[in-house]
């Protein structure tokens, strides 16, 4: 028997250090995922301004004029969302300015592809695709002009990615336009009431690019080089063996290219390691999804406030956010075929490698930042 009362207490002391240790892990863990309120109000401006948006896409009296071939309360929510992401001024006046501007670009994106895919359908079986290729140059080359234009690079692509996916066509011109308008009030009213409480965060996927360096072509210029290349060589694949989606391979291998080679293994690592746990996580979910809907879409609204969170500092978990979003999304949508859905994964690894080795040989940069 021990009769030191000290010994008896150093022994519960350390005890209790020992309970407290993981949790203060835990507790900075947390910190880094949510590091102040804004950052929750900023998620929570992502999902209604997609909520906002999508309801007035629906409204009998927007929609009738509309054809029916398009969802024009999904496309404007995607314009709204994606919108709200990238925008990050201070003010609500500059902030109403970016969004109509990032609303519009995406705009741009999707009649970009509506003129120029039939041109290039009737030449490849590919063609389309060739058009993410100029999105992709548009998302690295636009970071010179800073957050704003890495922002209007991104919705171009964005825009052009939406219409490649819902194989828009000249008919529907009229719906993007309308979608436009609708994504810009939608971003705009919740940017309106969040005010002060909300601050400018740096995004990694849209901070402006590395210093220009003397005596060449500007940094930006061979970052849009190497998504665009990456993204090329995804395209040429296609065609020959045939993705079960493509346009995801090249989405990652566009944005992962950062502003130094080794800025790009780390995107890469981490984009990569979300996406192998967001993925199964959606996977696992997809027998709730068939029986409660809502129950899932509540969850993918939570998805989106984590991933707006964690996308400055963890962008591991707030790809990981995106990709449970995005398999849970489409299985509440109707889409339930697990190779396709496990399809994001596996394709995910194809165009992250792909954009790393395109960013270690074609005009490697080698800038002191981490392109983070």
């Amino acid at each position: 028997m021990n009769d030191d009362p000290q010994g008896s207490v150093d022994h519960g002391g350390n005890f209790r250090r020992g309970i407290l240790r993981p949790v203060a892990a835990v507790g900075r863990w947390l910190d880094q995922v949510d590091p102040g309120t804004h950052r929750r109000i900023k998620g929570l401006r992502l999902v209604t301004a997609y909520g906002i948006a999508a309801a007035l896409g629906t409204l009998q009296d927007i929609a009738h004029s509309v054809p029916g071939s398009v969802s024009l309360g999904y496309l404007a929510g995607s314009f709204a969302l994606w919108a709200s992401v990238s925008e990050g001024k201070t003010t609500r006046a500059e902030s109403s300015r970016d969004l109509v501007l990032l609303s519009f670009a995406a705009a741009l994106g999707a009649v970009l592809f509506v003129v120029f895919s039939r041109p290039l359908q009737i030449a490849s079986r590919a063609g389309p695709e060739l058009i993410l290729v100029t999105g992709a140059f548009l998302v690295g080359y636009l970071k010179r002009f800073g957050v704003l234009g890495a922002g209007l690079g991104s919705q171009i692509y964005i825009g052009e990615l939406l219409a490649y996916g819902a194989r828009l066509t000249a008919a529907d011109l009229r719906a993007i336009g309308i979608a436009a308008l609708i994504a810009a009030l939608a971003s705009i009213v919740p940017r309106v009431l969040s005010g002060p409480a909300e601050r400018p965060i740096s995004i990694p996927a849209l901070a402006a690019g590395p210093a220009p360096c003397s005596g060449r072509c500007s940094p930006e210029f061979f970052m849009g080089l190497q998504a665009a290349i990456g993204a090329l060589v995804i395209v040429v694949l296609n065609d020959l063996i045939g993705l079960v989606e493509s346009s995801w391979a090249i989405t990652a291998c566009t944005y992962v290219v950062a502003g130094s080679a080794t800025g790009t293994i780390q995107r890469v690592r981490r984009r990569i390691i979300g996406t192998l746990i967001g993925v199964p996580l959606g996977l696992a979910c997809l027998p709730v999804a068939v029986h409660a809907p809502l129950l899932i879409w509540a969850a993918a609204a939570f998805a989106m406030v984590v991933y707006a969170m964690a996308l400055p500092e963890r962008y591991d978990i707030a790809c990981a956010a995106f990709a449970f979003t995005l398999i849970v999304t489409l299985a509440a949508s109707g889409v339930h075929s697990i190779p396709l859905l496990a399809a994001r994964a596996w394709e995910t690894l194809l165009g992250g490698s792909i954009g790393l080795v395109a960013a270690m040989f074609v005009f490697p940069l080698r800038s002191s930042g981490t392109g983070e």
